[in-house]
């Protein structure tokens, strides 16, 4: 039975995966408390007690305007961790797996991004997302990097779960609808790794799976607004009481809302190597947002 290693276990993604993967192998599931990601050293000797055949780390520091005044932090976490776990994989031939972001690009390009398409991180938290990607390729262990957009689950905070609780207590929202991307569920994460590694676990010659760099986004695309508009009609559809009604969400610019990082205002991502490459469909993301709305209304 091959040993599978996630961290951040209580996370939107890895309180997923936990789930997906257990028909895999058995799943060790680590947090902060297990393995903090700031110390190299530890973060070795859960790798050398643990042995695990395949890592996959969902783990990051994701406050993206906090990032901005503690780059160190956000360095030790999204790019130094990563190093360590790859240079593990590297000397004992596990498989990494690492999920990257939309803020690797400045979304000044129109259109979908693909996987070959140069980064350009404006962020503290886009420039050590990449600088993890960087430093698990240069590596040369065997990994596998998700890039995605705009998370969400029943599980943990989200956008989803923020509008939600406005709409509770206020009558009146303004949100930002100039930024478009693909709000991604974390189950849906989570199932497609579990498809992806179920696909790696039964080659015969994993030398020769496709490893590499994917984008893992549902289909579709939105912008914050719009996104907002269908969190409220979801939720009023499943008789969740709201002082906010949908035609009292008001648009405005990213210019009437700045925050400390900056955001790519085309977080856009095109899924057609993922999808080639391992014969897979993804769902509109109004199908992930519905299931998680029954959940937590």
């Amino acid at each position: 039975m091959k040993t599978i290693l996630v961290t951040g276990r209580h996370g939107q993604v890895g309180f997923e995966l936990q789930r997906s993967l257990a028909v895999l192998g058995k799943v060790v599931a680590v947090d902060r408390e297990e393995c903090d990601l700031t110390d190299a050293v530890a973060v070795r000797a859960l790798l050398d007690r643990v042995q695990p055949d395949i890592i996959v780390n969902p783990a990051a520091h994701t406050a993206v305007d906090k990032a901005e005044s503690e780059p160190a932090l956000a360095q030790l976490i999204n790019a130094d961790a990563p190093q360590v776990l790859a240079e593990w994989a590297r000397a004992h031939q596990a498989l990494l797996v690492h999920y990257s972001t939309d803020y690797v690009f400045d979304g000044s390009q129109p259109g979908w991004y693909t996987e070959a398409d140069r980064p350009n991180p404006q962020s503290v938290y886009g420039k050590t997302k990449l600088a993890g990607e960087d430093a698990i390729r240069a590596s040369g262990c065997r990994h596998l990097i998700f890039r995605t957009s705009w998370v969400f689950g029943a599980h943990g905070g989200n956008f989803a779960k923020t509008i939600l609780r406005l709409g509770r207590e206020r009558e009146e929202l303004k949100i930002v609808a100039d930024q478009r991307g693909a709000p991604t569920g974390a189950m849906l994460l989570a199932d497609v790794t579990a498809q992806v590694l179920a696909q790696y676990l039964h080659r015969n010659a994993p030398a020769d799976f496709p490893f590499g760099l994917y984008h893992l986004v549902a289909a579709g695309s939105t912008s914050w607004y719009e996104y907002a508009q269908a969190v409220v009609t979801a939720a009023q559809a499943r008789g969740a009481v709201l002082k906010l009604s949908v035609d009292a969400i008001q648009p405005i610019p990213t210019s009437a809302y700045p925050l400390p990082a900056p955001r790519p205002a085309n977080s856009c991502l095109s899924t057609d190597k993922l999808r080639s490459t391992f014969g897979l469909a993804l769902p509109d993301w109004q199908q992930g947002l519905a299931h998680v709305m029954q959940l937590i209304c």
